[in-house]
């Protein structure tokens, strides 16, 4: 489960930390998308992890989605850098039978912008996850929009990995959670390289030329929810507004699985 951080780190001290509201004159071009003939939906789900997680934080979601009759399968990022996660996404799409339908969280929406270029997925789920422009890291793409309110929920270590802290864990990351499922996803976090957000750098944005639906998570603490409507408009997604933290996948799994589903039935395959 990753998070849009403005990250207050020695390491990072070359970052701005107050960011700047996007100016709308030098805002970049919404997503134009051609209309492919019509199609019959998909069968395939591929979901990618955020920071911070492991693909073990859609195990509300699998169960709903397997019950609708799709096949499902969750990837397991490294979160070392955004190459590294990309060839793991790949390798995933390339083990499924038919085309997919891929979906992002939090940084895992850098992942699947750039991973959904493969000709394998007809389209994009995003929630409460990152659509970076070309050119883009993570970091810049926060810079349209104030910091978040769980902007300081991060901590370095001597490697040059991240962490949540762990009152940024339970009053930011996933504050609707009961206790003891905030303390689960402290207590088994995975650590994320910080030159992931900083330096890593979008090529080709794959919601330039893919069908895309968005959840908004209008309780984030950790990506600004204006920032969320933002990137919905800009890739021309499909949006559905949860009143959610940071993971609605874990405090509204239903409604999630329900709006990927949908997603699923409606995407058109070349």
């Amino acid at each position: 489960m990753l998070a849009f951080p403005q990250i207050a780190l020695a390491a990072l001290a070359a970052l701005p930390l107050t960011l700047s509201v996007l100016n709308p004159a030098a805002a970049p071009s919404v997503a134009t998308i051609t209309a492919p003939p019509a199609g019959t939906g998909v069968k395939n789900i591929v979901l990618v992890h955020g920071a911070f997680a492991d693909g073990s934080s859609w195990a509300k979601v699998i169960p709903l989605l397997e019950a609708k009759g799709y096949h499902v399968t969750a990837v397991q990022n490294p979160l070392t850098s955004l190459a590294d996660d990309v060839a793991a996404t790949k390798r995933t799409i390339a083990l499924q039978n038919g085309p997919v339908l891929l979906v992002g969280h939090s940084w895992g929406g850098s992942v699947i912008t750039e991973a959904g270029n493969d000709a394998q997925v007809a389209g994009l789920v995003y929630v409460a996850a990152a659509a970076p422009e070309a050119g883009q890291t993570f970091v810049d793409m926060t810079q349209a929009a104030a910091p978040p309110l769980g902007a300081n929920s991060f901590k370095p270590d001597a490697a040059g990995f991240l962490s949540l802290t762990h009152e940024g864990t339970l009053n930011d990351f996933a504050q609707d959670l009961p206790l003891a499922e905030r303390e689960l996803i402290y207590a088994t976090q995975g650590p994320w390289a910080s030159s992931a957000p900083t330096k890593d750098k979008i090529s080709t944005p794959a919601w330039k030329t893919k069908p895309s639906w968005y959840i908004v998570a209008s309780e984030d603490h950790m990506i600004n929810p204006d920032l969320e409507r933002m990137l919905a408009k800009r890739i021309n997604a499909t949006t559905l507004v949860l009143k959610s933290s940071h993971v609605p996948m874990l405090s509204q799994p239903a409604k999630v699985a329900a709006f990927i589903s949908e997603a699923a039935e409606k995407v058109v395959v070349k």
